[in-house]
């Protein structure tokens, strides 16, 4: 499980960011200044800092730079500052994304879930049972070791259900996560998208075995020994 730092003084942004991470299957603990955001990043292992630029006492600039000289934990800002330099900013000292106040709760989610996939750290592949391997950091998927093509969306939507495996996620989660928040289709795409991905990798399309539709609730990736459960 994938652990979130959350640096913010507005107690009421901290729960919210940290509800809702929550629920897409993230540790998440919060710190109110600098300092003891500072002090629990020592303390622990975090995969990423989301990071409030404006805080009392050590500025968010300090402590992305602080950050970033020791570590390549991926950094998240949030910021009121929306102009164009702002936000170049922010990425020159180190940022990985960076959302403007006020934001949508389930775009941040949708952006942090789109950074962990963008830029995967482990080396391992992220599934690999002998038959079906799925390598995010060569973005390489092999069934029975031949390299299946699969189009960005076909991809995208493959490794939200495998990094989720064994939860249900609803077309509306799918469409945020992997098409984004511009999608302007319908969530038959969604549909589409699942019957050419197991065209690609499943044995028997009308038996499959990775990706399993639960009835009026979505889809999820099982596996082979989930298959008929």
């Amino acid at each position: 499980m994938k652990k979130i730092l959350i640096i913010e003084d507005e107690s009421s942004v901290r729960k919210v960011i940290k509800s809702y991470l929550e629920r897409e299957g993230y540790f998440v603990e919060g710190a109110q200044d600098g300092e003891s955001g500072l002090k629990l990043f020592d303390d622990d292992k975090y995969d990423l800092v989301i990071l409030d630029l404006m805080l009392p006492g050590l500025s968010g600039v300090e402590i992305c730079k602080n950050l970033r000289n020791r570590s390549e934990v991926y950094i998240f800002m949030l910021t009121s500052k929306g102009t164009v330099d702002d936000k170049i900013q922010g990425l020159n000292i180190g940022a990985d994304e960076y959302l403007v106040k006020p934001f949508s709760p389930r775009e941040l989610c949708a952006r942090v879930n789109a950074l962990f996939r963008r830029f995967p750290k482990e080396e391992k592949p992220l599934y690999d049972d002998g038959y079906l391997k799925i390598d995010h950091g060569r973005r390489l998927v092999l069934v029975g070791n031949k390299e299946i093509n699969l189009t960005n969306n076909e991809y995208g939507l493959l490794s939200e259900l495998v990094v989720n495996k064994g939860r249900v996620l609803s077309r509306e989660r799918i469409i945020d996560s992997v098409f984004g928040m511009d999608f302007d289709g319908t969530d038959r795409t969604v549909d589409v998208h699942i019957k050419n991905i197991r065209k690609k990798i499943e044995e028997d399309t009308k038996n499959p075995k990775y990706v399993l539709t639960v009835i009026k609730a979505g889809y999820k990736f099982g596996g082979k020994k989930d298959a008929d459960v």
